[in-house]
């Protein structure tokens, strides 16, 4: 009896975490999975079309496919470019010397801010035509450009902006760094082994499982990138920062298509979700796991 009390009282305790979830998270999943079959407008009931938004989506949206490409293009810049400069930066601050904490957190100190509206603004002032960048370039006598009223150089900006927002992902590296046992490296410089040899055969190996999360995790955030787009490019110049999410948004808030909107969403889901059962999959050839009385791959 004492027991089944117990009982009862858990479940009274869990109770505001499990209507809330069922409210609030696997209704609206529920509901946007119907809505993804049927032309909704926000403005009469939704209509039952069955496949007919996803038809539309793969056969004559060219929308649909431009987002798509500079989504990807984004994603396979962005992701690698800020896993390096993260490792890099990351192996520079794991060195024990003075000082070190408060470079530490100015490094970070980009990451909490690095997603907002206010750096998006900022980032669009420095990369404008009268931008400060263009500004020190002038100083040296260096003609400057439309950073991000250029078509060629618009995505690149962004590209850049994401590199930068890599606090997270270097702290998360640092982790890392501080969990490889020292006397790997003492006997690798005993065997005459360099420090690029020691870096490729010892640090990568041992960092490979925080690498394959960084990766995971970078990918997903990347595709899921919007705010930068919407306030630095408007998904300008000539479409070539139109990313997905931007796609998403204008279908279901500026078209009020919540119907196609939500068979979007899914389409990014399973996008992301099959990319990262993909990593799952491949990472048993790269990932390497310490295992009791050896190491298992």
């Amino acid at each position: 009896m004492a027991q089944r009390g117990r009982n009862v009282a858990g479940y009274v305790f869990i109770s505001p975490w499990l209507i809330g979830f069922l409210l609030l998270t696997l209704w609206p999943i529920a509901q946007s999975f119907y809505l993804s079959f049927t032309d909704y407008s926000m403005l009469a009931d939704p209509v039952w079309t069955g496949l007919a938004n996803y038809r539309h989506m793969f056969g004559d949206d060219d929308s649909f496919t431009k987002s798509l490409k500079v989504t990807f293009t984004f994603v396979l810049f962005s992701v690698p470019l800020k896993l390096f400069f993260s490792l890099m930066v990351a192996m520079l601050l794991a060195k024990n010397l003075r000082g070190m904490n408060v470079y530490r957190t100015l490094i970070y100190f980009p990451s909490l801010i690095g997603g907002s509206i206010a750096v998006s603004v900022l980032w669009r002032n420095m990369f404008g035509a009268d931008g400060y960048i263009n500004a020190i370039l002038a100083w040296f006598g260096i003609a400057g450009k439309g950073w991000i009223s250029s078509p060629d150089t618009a995505l690149g900006t962004l590209i850049l902006l994401n590199t930068w927002q890599f606090g997270s992902t270097m702290v998360i590296f640092l982790a890392g760094l501080k969990q490889v046992p020292q006397e790997l490296y003492e006997a690798a410089a005993v065997d005459g082994a360099g420090s690029f040899r020691r870096f490729f055969r010892i640090t990568l190996p041992m960092l490979s499982p925080v690498m394959f999360f960084n990766l995971v995790l970078g990918i997903i955030n990347s595709f899921q990138m919007f705010t930068a787009a919407f306030v630095i490019t408007k998904g300008g110049p000539v479409q070539s920062t139109y990313v997905y999410a931007m796609f998403l948004y204008e279908k279901a808030f500026k078209h009020f298509q919540m119907g196609y909107a939500s068979a979007l969403a899914w389409v990014l889901l399973a996008i992301v979700a099959a990319l990262t059962a993909i990593n799952f999959l491949v990472s048993r050839y790269w990932v390497f796991y310490e295992a009791e009385g050896g190491r298992e791959g």
